[in-house]
């Protein structure tokens, strides 16, 4: 689903649809709390959890990628483990391009096999048990901050500075899977993700919510790939959390972006909608772009026709990351 506009509201003044769904939210937070409080079962190499507690649009994908490839960088086999959102395969099975779509495992993981050695699995315990046996020296569990399936060694909150944690209530009535203080009681550290200025002003009027926690800020920035986006005419669309900032992203490398398409996270791509995509954007003179995460789930006979936007987290304090990540897997 697209996240409606009173998601993004002042927690002052949250409106009246917020209001009368606010039931429904504390609802929706009594059952997480219950569920986080199963007892997890400890894994005989180092799990690093990412997760968030807004419902998606935080950045996880790209965090996830960046720390497999810090913890690469020092020579640790890290396997990925991820529920699979939106495939059909329960597993645990190891992801594979050749053989899989993301219908069956999901866009995220197919992405995130391109990195390291990726897992789906509905049940996390039995894919990091899996991964384990299939060589992994250390795990990364991508949006299980809600799963008590695994003790983690190091969880770490992703949060937007731009979106924060929006109307500051559960779902449906906010963006939140549980309230910040309870999600936030369970992490280890927080990835603020946000240009500088972005940042800061998170920090000024939400600070007090993080406490004491270490903040790792971080900034997703375009891969320079040579692709000549200045003056491009371009179509965009994206189905992940925030659109927007793909768009964004697009302008400040100088694209002439006629038109965007905002769809809703992790929405198919059919043959339909591709058709009407590249008929606007014939129409228009343009071309069609998106993000890496929905280029995974382009129907084949359409990836060559559509550009993809590739972006990467860079973190502002590498050696603070590095200093977390020592303590958890070793010098």
């Amino acid at each position: 689903m697209r996240a409606p506009a009173f998601w993004s509201r002042d927690p002052r003044h949250p409106g009246a649809a917020a209001t009368f769904l606010r039931p429904l939210g504390a609802v929706y937070a009594l059952l997480t709390a219950r569920r986080v409080r199963h007892p997890g079962t400890r894994a005989p190499v180092p799990v690093i959890s990412v997760g968030n507690i807004n419902a998606g649009g935080t950045g996880k994908t790209p965090t996830v990628i960046a720390l497999v490839q810090e913890l690469a960088g020092r020579g640790i086999a890290a396997h990925l483990v991820s529920r699979g959102h939106g495939g059909r395969l329960p597993g645990p099975l190891r992801v594979d391009e050749r053989r899989h779509g993301a219908d069956a495992v999901g866009d995220e993981p197919l992405l995130l096999s391109a990195f390291a050695p990726t897992w789906v699995a509905r049940d996390r315990a039995a894919g990091a048990r899996a991964a384990i046996a299939g060589g992994a020296r250390a795990i990364v569990l991508d949006d299980a901050h809600q799963n008590p399936s695994l003790l983690k060694d190091l969880s770490l909150v992703v949060v937007d500075a731009v979106a924060g944690f929006g109307n500051g209530l559960c779902l449906p009535a906010g963006p939140l899977r549980e309230p910040v203080a309870a999600g936030l009681a369970r992490a280890d550290a927080v990835v603020l993700i946000g240009r500088p200025d972005e940042r800061a002003a998170f920090l000024a009027r939400a600070g007090a919510t993080i406490g004491a926690l270490p903040v790792l800020g971080a900034e997703l920035r375009p891969l320079p790939t040579g692709m000549p986006w200045a003056g491009l005419r371009v179509m965009a669309f994206a189905g992940i959390g925030r659109p927007d900032k793909m768009f964004a992203t697009l302008r400040a490398l100088g694209a002439d972006v006629v038109r965007t398409v905002a769809l809703d996270d992790h929405q198919p791509l059919s043959p339909a909608l591709m058709q009407r995509l590249e008929g606007e954007a014939a129409a228009l003179g343009a071309r069609l772009v998106t993000t890496e995460k929905d280029a995974m789930r382009l129907p084949p006979a359409r990836r060559a026709s559509v550009l993809t936007l590739p972006v990467r987290l860079e973190f502002a304090d590498p050696v603070a990351l590095g200093a977390m990540l020592a303590r958890v897997i070793g010098s």
